[in-house]
């Protein structure tokens, strides 16, 4: 189940009977599926990607970066996975897609937080 115990508990004392709360997982932990499937699509779609990832290599203001792919797993409202670039990558932390043009990952390690990408620079303004 994808609940903790302590929240598993409180739910129980709203009123929710066991069968409830394991529904209401089971619909979190497909919402979570989802959401990474359509992070996946969104950027199998981009060769090259635009974000507002703060580089100290770069003085764009919204950088380019070469889309090789990203490959997530999810295990219950985790999101988790590896976004490689061209010549480098870094570990995902959790994301979503803001709209069809603009993605939100939060990224792991060598940046370490949360980054915008785009199709356009455009779509990052």
């Amino acid at each position: 189940m994808h609940f903790d115990q302590r929240t598993q508990r409180a739910l129980a004392e709203a009123g929710l009977s066991t069968d409830e709360i394991a529904a209401v997982s089971d619909t979190v932990v497909e919402a979570t599926e989802r959401d990474a499937d359509r992070l996946e699509d969104f950027f199998a779609d981009l060769d090259t990607a635009y974000s507002d990832m703060d580089q100290a290599h770069s003085a764009s203001e919204f950088p380019e970066h070469a889309v090789d792919y990203l490959d997530l797993f999810t295990h219950a409202d985790d999101i988790r996975g590896y976004l490689r670039f061209d010549t480098w990558g870094v570990p995902v932390e959790g994301g979503r897609v803001l709209s069809e043009d603009v993605a939100e990952l939060s990224l792991g390690s060598t940046v370490d937080g949360r980054v915008r990408f785009a199709a356009s620079r455009e779509a990052l303004e």
